[in-house]
């Protein structure tokens, strides 16, 4: 910034983005705790039927689903298997635990 010269202030066009961005984190953050309040019950079924807590084929399974799906939406699909398999990873933890309680 030259000497000088006062702050600068935000353009109005990375406000908007910035708040865009704000609402599209706020949902995705929902949407994840929708999911997680489905795969507990997933989990709590599993753990009633004696079932184990991970099931490598159906991970295998989203997990291509999810790579096309990131394809067709131009996500890289690399990227959104590495969150998938973040996600998975917590959700057979959350598994693992109703199982051993």
């Amino acid at each position: 910034m030259p000497s000088g010269s006062g702050p600068r202030s935000t353009p109005d066009d990375l406000v908007r983005l910035r708040a865009s961005i704000d609402n599209v984190d706020a949902a995705l953050i929902h949407l994840l705790a929708e999911r997680f309040k489905c795969t507990q019950q997933v989990g709590e079924l599993k753990a009633r039927e004696g079932m184990p807590p991970a099931d490598p084929a159906r991970e295998e399974s989203q997990i291509a689903r999810l790579r096309d799906l990131a394809d067709q939406a131009g996500l890289d699909p690399t990227f959104a298997e590495k969150f998938l398999n973040f996600v998975i990873a917590e959700v057979i933890h959350h598994h693992e635990a109703i199982a051993g309680s």
